[in-house]
């Protein structure tokens, strides 16, 4: 399995017991959709490796407690501790409406409601304090933050958002 192909579900923040158990810290607003998994992909280096779950249940809001097929000890565990952890992308719940995942929305039009056709989104940067659209207007680097009152409606049939920015903010960059 490939990472394109996966989506982050977590990292395995710490043991929990003797026999191997770890926990898993979930990316996610909803836990209880993952407790029931047979398995997951464990990253190591660059490699997703699948790991098959004997049990699982959900520990302290999103975690998850997991024992895992083959980890039966604690030095077991310690090979995959800090590791992420990844599910094959239909997996995801699907998102209707103006809800969208990150991933999703590559490679859509924007199109602002005063500026016109602003570009196709090539990235979303989500290490800033507020997630970004990155998007590419004839080689010009267009950056609009993916704020609810800025997106007036995700189109998936015509891979189209619609944005309303403030005034300028586009201008700003060209």
């Amino acid at each position: 399995m490939r990472k394109e192909e996966c989506f982050y579900l977590g990292k395995i923040v710490t043991k929990y017991s003797f026999k191997g158990e770890v926990v898993i810290k979930l990316d996610t607003d909803e836990p209880e959709l993952y407790k029931n998994m047979e398995s997951v992909y464990v990253e190591f280096g660059t490699n997703l490796v699948p790991f098959f779950i004997d049990k699982s249940s959900l520990h302290k809001g999103n975690q998850l407690r997991v024992q895992f097929e083959d980890v039966y000890s604690e030095e077991e565990a310690d090979s995959i501790l800090k590791c992420g952890v990844y599910l094959p992308l239909d997996l995801l719940p699907k998102l209707s409406g103006d809800k969208f995942y990150f991933h999703e929305v590559i490679g859509f039009k924007v199109v602002d409601s005063n500026f016109g056709e602003v570009g196709n989104i090539v990235h979303i940067n989500d290490k800033a304090a507020q997630p970004l659209f990155e998007i590419d207007r004839d080689g010009k680097e267009i950056f609009i933050p993916m704020i609810d009152d800025f997106i007036k409606k995700v189109d998936r049939e015509n891979k189209q958002i619609q944005v309303e920015t403030p005034e300028g903010l586009i201008e700003l960059y060209l």
